[in-house]
């Protein structure tokens, strides 16, 4: 005998192939949705729908947006000398919740990991060499997670775009070795960002 009908268990099952959903919250969220109205469920899968029509990815930081290219990207306020260089595009939301940090992003969409097949083909790197290219950016900041691939992934950066002439520089380590940028606060974050390290 089955454990749920088979449209209860399949959406059980969709629910937790989601980052840090398992099988109990699975199950909590698709109990609660059985048990809404269906216009709640409509509402939700229309948004989940127009997400994944409307978002797509700024051709210049690769940031995900709705217009090409995107308002930091747009923005004449922001610095074009200085580029933050991050894993993803919650790390942005991250810095941005500092209030200080005015310059440019781009967004790598990963880090450097052998054991899980990520090398620099699969980074977006390309881009962030062509933005370099013009001379304008005089510091990069790399802002990658304070682990082995983001150290990783600092060091190659590091390597490859030194030549260039540029300062490239590490946050600080006020975000705890670890953990994610998306879960530091907005003081360490600051903290990180201020204590920065040429690398």
């Amino acid at each position: 005998m089955k454990d749920f009908a088979e449209p209860l268990a399949r959406l059980i099952d969709a629910l937790k192939r989601l980052p840090g959903i398992g099988q109990k919250s699975a199950q909590r969220i698709a109990f609660h949705l059985e048990r809404a109205p269906r216009e709640d469920a409509e509402r939700l899968a229309a948004a989940i729908l127009d997400a994944k029509d409307k978002i797509r990815l700024c051709s210049l930081c690769n940031n995900l947006t709705e217009q090409d290219p995107c308002e930091y990207c747009t923005d004449p306020r922001r610095d074009p000398e200085v580029i933050c260089v991050v894993e993803t595009p919650y790390n942005v939301l991250a810095i941005e919740k500092t209030r200080e940090y005015h310059g440019l992003y781009h967004v790598l969409h990963g880090a450097l990991s052998p054991l899980q097949g990520i090398g620099p083909d699969q980074l977006k790197l390309k881009n962030l060499v062509e933005r370099l290219k013009g001379g304008k950016v005089k510091e990069l900041i790399v802002a990658t997670n304070p682990n082995v691939e983001g150290e990783a992934t600092a060091i190659y950066l590091s390597t490859l775009l030194k030549p260039l002439g540029l300062k490239v520089t590490r946050i600080g380590m006020g975000v705890p070795v670890g953990s994610e940028l998306e879960f530091a606060d907005e003081v360490t974050m600051l903290k990180a960002l201020e204590g920065r390290r040429e690398i």
